[in-house]
């Protein structure tokens, strides 16, 4: 695998992203989340982005921190609270879920007047009497992909090399990211389509899948790819564009 090989992606977002994603994966109200449970998915997330090579930006770590320090109170008996936290009745929890809330807020006005824009370029003054579209009629819309559903695609295919040694020692000189955007070309032309699962199904090793997963987020990045999902946590669906 290419040692230096690092991912450079706009489509990232930042760690309240992240967190609303898990519990909203979990099903759970705001006010209900478990910091041991999310603690533990927030970091399995991290892992993952470190056995990409993806730079994390800090308020990655800084979210890690907190995280782990909220769970570590939770554990302590209400006796052996911190001094500075003995007079304070309020659940630990609260700061962070009062983050949430208004940064949800925030995410959903903004996702609102997004919708909004884009059902106004949709409006002319006139509509054309003949309007042909290549666009099949009758079939369910997919929903788009965030970069945190392909990281959980990811972490299912890795599941089947369980048994291997650490992703970290894995050293594989077979495989290079070039090679693996080369045959994704080749494999998929355009206007293809392609399951996600089915990309790693000839994949033998843990090195392979990584670096085809690096692959694909390379192509994504420059638009040789459309990523779509069969609803909330369907399957994902990979489309190459016709055009490149």
């Amino acid at each position: 695998m290419e040692n230096n090989y690092k991912v450079q992606l706009e489509i990232f977002e930042g760690p309240l992203d992240l967190l609303l994603y898990l519990i909203k994966k979990d099903e759970v109200d705001i006010y209900d989340i478990s910091i041991e449970r999310i603690t533990k998915q927030y970091l399995t997330y991290v892992d993952t982005f470190k056995v990409l090579n993806i730079t994390l930006a800090s308020e990655f770590i800084v979210m890690a921190a907190n995280l782990i320090y909220l769970k570590s109170r939770n554990l302590l008996p209400k006796h052996q609270q911190p001094p500075e936290e003995e007079s304070d009745d309020e659940d630990p929890r609260w700061d962070l879920i009062r983050q949430l809330i208004e940064y949800k807020k925030f995410k959903d006005a903004a996702g609102f007047l997004s919708h909004r824009e884009q059902e106004m370029q949709d409006f002319f003054p006139h509509h054309p009497e003949d309007l042909d579209t290549d666009e099949p009629q009758g079939e369910r819309p997919m929903a788009e992909v965030g970069i945190f559903d392909l990281i959980r695609a990811f972490q299912n295919v890795l599941e089947r090399f369980e048994d291997q040694s650490e992703l970290k020692e894995i050293v594989d000189d077979r495989y290079t990211v070039s090679d693996k955007i080369d045959f994704l070309l080749k494999t998929i032309p355009p206007g293809g389509k392609i399951k996600f699962s089915a990309m790693f199904e000839d994949a033998s090793t843990k090195g392979e899948v990584i670096v085809t997963f690096l692959a694909l987020l390379e192509l994504m990045k420059l638009n040789h790819f459309r990523v779509s999902q069969d609803g909330r946590l369907g399957d994902i669906e990979l489309q190459r564009n016709e055009n490149l």
